[in-house]
């Protein structure tokens, strides 16, 4: 069973900093890109950051030069360090993996069960 669980979430003031964690487990062969979105209320998912098994990244407009993404991939895992947190990105934040499987081939994107982010005074 192939499992990403985050952790991480939670009240923040704007100005603050928070970090998101997100492990992959289960029969993994190998990870390629991971990657955290959020969602709003009323809104639709968006992509935060990406990171590639390389390192390379990629950011919404909106968060960069605030948020970093980055992964160990000897621990699956892979963070969301966010800074000067603002009330706009309060949303739930999920986390997802392509993986290469050790039982099946080809690739399969997974999603965590989302973690909630709330920055407000």
């Amino acid at each position: 069973q192939v499992q990403l669980v985050e952790s991480g979430g939670g009240l923040v003031q704007p100005g603050g900093s928070l970090r998101l964690s997100c492990v992959a487990s289960g029969s993994i062969f190998s990870i390629n890109t991971m990657g955290w979105y959020r969602q709003a209320p009323g809104k639709q998912r968006e992509l935060v950051a990406s990171i590639t098994s390389g390192g390379r990244t990629n950011y919404a407009d909106s968060v960069k030069g605030r948020f970093t993404i980055s992964r160990d991939n000897a621990k699956n895992t892979v963070y969301l360090q966010m800074n000067s947190l603002k009330p706009e990105d309060t949303a739930v934040y999920y986390c997802n993996a392509d993986l290469v499987l050790r039982t099946s081939s080809g690739t399969f994107r997974y999603w965590g069960q989302g973690t909630l982010v709330t920055v407000s005074s």
